[in-house]
């Protein structure tokens, strides 16, 4: 998936949107924007001809919400990425975006900066999610020590959540970035997930 030009299609209910998608996606070389819908029928009736690579869907949208079509989607094509995409969203959508397959959520209103970085990360590591959704999980977080893990992944689960990158965190804790992805992967195995995304919502449940 990372060689190749991947297939996107966006599903989203608000017609001024689409001019904005549209000159996006004229500035990417390694994305095509290969269809615009206003609904999750529109886009399931055109999915088979075109079979997307990845579909930004809003959550909010006329007669199926994006959520379900996020199911209609995982039923037809399980290997699809999709993002959704809503404004300032609860917690709770989130959570049950991510529940039932996303790959990743963005708050609108973004810029073209922001759906690169989203579909890049998408692309190269299989999920994303933004600070402001990030941020979000880790309000919902009661200040406290995991008792599962030892107090130095404690530490970089604390950093990670403020939203530090590997580099910060070991420059932080005086260690190189390979241990800090050494405790990482220790703390992906504890929780039974493979993504910072999933391990801050897990963390959030279990908080």
């Amino acid at each position: 998936m990372n060689s190749k030009i991947l297939k996107v299609i966006i599903i989203d209910g608000n017609p001024q949107s689409y001019i904005d998608y549209k000159s996006y996606f004229e500035e990417y070389t390694d994305f095509t924007l290969n269809g615009v819908y206003a609904s999750v029928d529109a886009a399931l009736f055109e999915y088979e001809t075109i079979q997307p690579d990845i579909i930004i869907s809003e959550v909010q949208l006329p007669l199926v919400n994006g959520i379900e079509g996020l199911k209609r989607f995982r039923k037809i094509d399980a290997n699809v990425k999709v993002i959704m995409t809503g404004q300032q969203s609860g917690i709770e959508v989130i959570k049950k975006a991510f529940k039932h397959g996303a790959n990743g959520f963005l708050t609108k209103p973004f810029t073209s900066k922001r759906l690169y970085h989203a579909l890049d990360s998408v692309k190269k590591e299989g999920a994303v999610i933004g600070n402001d959704v990030a941020k979000m999980i880790i309000s919902t977080f009661r200040p406290k020590s995991y008792e599962a893990f030892s107090e130095r992944e404690n530490q970089i689960i604390d950093y990670l959540s403020q939203g530090a990158t590997y580099k910060t965190i070991a420059e932080k804790l005086f260690v190189t970035a390979s241990a800090v992805n050494f405790h990482i992967q220790n703390i992906y195995l504890k929780l039974n997930v493979n993504s910072k995304s999933e391990a801050l919502l897990k963390l959030q449940e279990i908080g």
